[in-house]
């Protein structure tokens, strides 16, 4: 029989070290033999473990009955909130959906995604070899499937884009601003050109064809808008800094852009992936030392303890932007990383420099730019970058 040590009362272990322990320590009654009175025995039923409490037994049940109920009241409420929130979730079927970007990469695996969800999809990019090649296999999905050729940094492109897809499928219900450009580099490769070209894709692109698609919207008092930033938009990574500043510029306006547009029952989400499987490192440019920056870059989007399946990512966007989240930040580095920034701006800022430090120097072919399938090296492709070279294949990224 264990008996009750009336010094446990402080124990720092206890689970109700929070409530003030009780005058008297809890004692068990009996007749005694000898007198017929009742004596205190300072005796614990058995069956209670001792190390459960230090205080009154009864008291300790009743704190861990009313932490019992409360857990199952954040975990019932959480439910019901699920619930409701995919009962009003946006449901695609019939609807038409509008994605730049979207012969290949992540934007074409969210065609796919959106088409088997029963979407008219229509898909802007400026390759028409690639813009064909990924409508024949999407047309494995669906019939419904709309290539357009544009010029994503021409505004009366993006405007005629939009006007064909109206003609064909109707007003856009769903636009998805994904179309993008990777350089990467030295700060002194990087051109005026450069810092341009990023932010007519990044920033000026979405702007027009979210401008082109929103009178509709507003009339008809609903429509979602995915504007696809980056980790990049969130925190300013070396060697990528021309792709950082169009990312930023593109976080700022769809954060607030969903500000102003909910009171139309128009929802943006805002997705900050980070390293993804896409298979893009073909297709970006680079400068300097490209062969090594290249290295670095392609062997990095490969990992996968620090990028993410692709086709994963895809479905949470489309999840995402069923619910009308307002953000959505993909792996979970990525979600580490900006909650360091949030909290330690400085340690982030130092931790960037020295990865910057571990990078190529300058030198290379300077400010003149190649693409990755023109910097391979024995470093890459290689045994660590299979992941990225097959996600390459599947998603439309080789010819």
């Amino acid at each position: 029989m264990l008996t009750f040590n009336p010094k446990w009362r402080n124990c720092q272990r206890c689970i109700c070290r929070s409530v003030p322990a009780p005058p008297q320590p809890f004692q068990r009654s009996h007749k005694s033999s000898q007198s017929g009175k009742m004596q205190s025995t300072g005796i614990l039923p058995a069956e209670i473990p001792i190390s459960f409490f230090c205080c009154s037994p009864v008291r300790a049940i009743a704190v861990l009955k009313n932490r019992l109920i409360w857990s199952a009241s954040a975990v019932a409420a959480a439910a019901i909130a699920n619930a409701v929130r995919d009962r009003g979730s946006f449901q695609f079927r019939g609807r038409c959906v509008l994605i730049t970007g979207g012969s290949r990469g992540l934007g074409f695996l969210l065609a796919q995604e959106f088409a088997r969800r029963g979407a008219r999809v229509a898909i802007v990019a400026r390759d028409r070899e690639e813009l064909w090649r990924a409508a024949r296999q999407l047309r494995r999905i669906t019939r419904n499937v709309l290539p357009i050729a544009a010029d994503l940094m021409s505004r009366k492109d993006i405007e005629a884009a939009v006007a064909k897809v109206e003609r064909k499928f109707g007003a856009v219900d769903v636009l998805v601003n994904n179309a993008g450009i990777i350089s990467v580099g030295p700060l002194d490769t990087s051109t005026p050109a450069d810092y341009q070209n990023s932010l007519n894709t990044h920033f000026w692109a979405p702007y027009h064809a979210t401008m082109a698609v929103l009178p509709e919207m507003r009339r008809r008092k609903q429509g979602r808008i995915v504007n696809i930033s980056s980790i990049g938009g969130k925190i300013s990574v070396p060697h990528l800094l021309p792709y950082s500043v169009g990312k930023f510029a593109l976080t700022a306006f769809s954060e607030g852009l969903r500000a102003q547009l909910l009171q139309h029952k128009i929802y943006v989400t805002t997705v900050c992936p980070g390293l993804m499987r896409t298979g893009s490192p073909r297709n970006a440019t680079f400068k300097g030392k490209h062969r090594k920056e290249y290295a670095w870059f392609s062997i990095s989007d490969s990992l996968p303890l620090i990028s993410m399946s692709a086709d994963r990512a895809a479905l949470q966007i489309v999840n995402a932007c069923a619910r009308g989240e307002a953000e959505l930040v993909l792996s979970t580095p990525a979600k580490l990383a900006v909650l360091l920034n949030g909290l330690f701006p400085g340690a982030t800022a130092n931790l960037m420099a020295l990865f910057n430090y571990m990078l190529p120097g300058p030198g290379g072919i300077g400010r003149n730019a190649r693409k990755g399938k023109e910097s391979f090296s024995f470093l890459s492709p290689s045994l660590v970058t299979v992941l990225t070279e097959r996600a390459a294949l599947r998603n439309n990224q080789v010819a």
